[in-house]
């Protein structure tokens, strides 16, 4: 057997990565910090076996606790979201999403979705994604500026589009929209189309079913979630059909399950079944329902803090976990990637991300994105969101100086600007801060 000392350089990496989410603070929205009691299935003796097929349908032998696991991560999938049938088999979300174009549409259908540049995700159909590739993609955005209830979506256009292009599938569902999500409008918009309507939740499902955002279940015929974002599972996916999506097409079920095996993914991985039915008991707890309370109320401070220093966001602040700043007023076009590493040198860790209106590149965007999930797992309150808030806001007053030059210009540029943040005085000292701040909160 190898021991650590014997392997050292991996156990040392995973020694560096331990202590980097100690000292500092992940604020990334799509991350969070996982149980102790979610993490023990994934080194268990379910990471051994093989199992392809479903439960008592399987092409291997020795799996009759592996069939009881994943029963019981059906169940409470099914009973938390309130939802018919449940398939708990999908590595993550985008083989999720992937799996209900495979129960939906032939190669060359029509599918809308929401653009990626606007805060969609890729498999909703962006053009560099097998959602564009394969299918015939018409995206709708969303506007700069919020109208009314419903937030920042044009309905009138997206009706226009689906009534002129007809689409077999329509998703709805983001991976940086911070305000809570129409389901109803979107549904009517669907059902005069004759199309399939699926809600990618996979931010938001910790929220959904705590009841601290809007379910899509009585309007969607089908759900896809991750299991690793606000429900604090491991890295996984869940695809369910609901009442509406059985009336629609009773074999629905059917055509997901064979779409995901055998038609994209072979055996499942049966140690991460088992955590996911303990994130899903978890999430069924009274406790769940406090901390995403929590992640809520932190959001919205740490909203406020960042528009009082004089920041815009999207939206005008956050529904939900999510917060989107756009830096193209104050910092200017393609500024993120000036925030997300003068930020992540103190150890505040986020990520660059486009905006509604956005007038650089994905790859060099105009704002950041953040969220509460992580660091309301480990204990922090409304307090310790506006200690976050205002380092933030000296970081992002130190990188106004630097602007995105052009193309030619950029390797050599951003180089020079990399080498001042790390040996910039302020920027040791507020990681000192922030390391003093944030070691004393655990990690599950």
């Amino acid at each position: 057997m190898v021991n650590k000392q014997k392997d050292k350089k991996i156990y040392d990496l995973i020694e560096e990565e331990t202590t980097r989410q100690k000292n500092g603070i992940e604020l990334i929205p799509s991350e969070n910090y996982a149980s102790a009691h979610v993490r023990t299935p994934l080194s268990s003796a379910f990471v051994n076996k093989y199992s392809e097929g479903y439960p008592h349908k399987r092409y291997y032998g020795g799996n009759e606790f592996v069939d009881q696991v994943e029963i019981l991560a059906q169940e409470r999938a099914k009973k938390l979201f309130g939802v018919e049938y449940a398939n708990v088999q999908p590595y993550s979300g985008s083989p999720a999403n992937f799996a209900v174009y495979m129960a939906t549409c032939k190669p060359g259908d029509t599918i809308m979705g929401q653009a990626l540049i606007t805060g969609g995700h890729l498999t909703h159909g962006a053009h560099v994604s097998f959602s564009a590739i394969y299918f015939n993609s018409v995206q709708y955005g969303v506007m700069t500026k919020r109208k009314g209830k419903d937030g920042l979506f044009d309905f009138e256009e997206i009706r226009r589009l689906a009534k002129k292009h007809k689409p077999k599938l329509i998703w709805v569902g983001a991976s940086a929209y911070p305000l809570e999500i129409p389901f109803k409008k979107f549904a009517q918009i669907a059902d005069e189309v004759g199309a399939y309507l699926a809600a990618d939740i996979a931010h938001i499902a910790g929220l959904v079913v705590a009841g601290e955002h809007p379910s899509p279940v009585p309007y969607v015929h089908i759900v896809t979630t991750t299991t690793h974002k606000t429900l604090r599972g491991p890295r996984g996916g869940i695809i369910m059909v609901t009442k509406k999506g059985l009336k629609k097409d009773p074999e629905l079920p059917m055509k997901i399950n064979k779409a995901i095996f055998p038609g994209l993914q072979g055996g499942p991985h049966d140690h991460k079944t088992a955590a996911i039915a303990v994130a899903l008991y978890e999430a069924s707890q009274r406790s769940f329902k406090t901390y995403a309370k929590r992640i809520k109320a932190n959001a919205a401070t740490l909203a406020k803090t960042l528009m009082d220093g004089g920041l815009t966001l999207v939206g005008d602040g956050t529904e939900n976990h999510l917060i989107l700043v756009d830096l193209t007023t104050t910092h200017g076009a393609g500024s993120g990637c000036f925030a997300e590493y003068a930020l992540d040198a103190i150890g505040l860790t986020m990520n660059k991300n486009t905006v509604p209106g956005e007038q650089s590149s994905p790859f060099y965007p105009s704002g950041i994105r953040l969220g509460t999930p992580a660091a309301t797992t480990r204990g922090m309150n409304k307090k310790d969101m506006k200690f976050i808030g205002n380092m933030m806001l000296h970081v992002l007053e130190l990188t106004k100086k630097y602007s995105l030059p052009d193309k030619t210009e950029r390797k050599e540029y951003i180089a020079r600007f990399k080498k001042d943040i790390d040996k910039n005085k302020d920027i040791k000292k507020w990681k000192g801060e922030v390391k003093a701040f944030a070691s004393p909160f655990l990690i599950p």
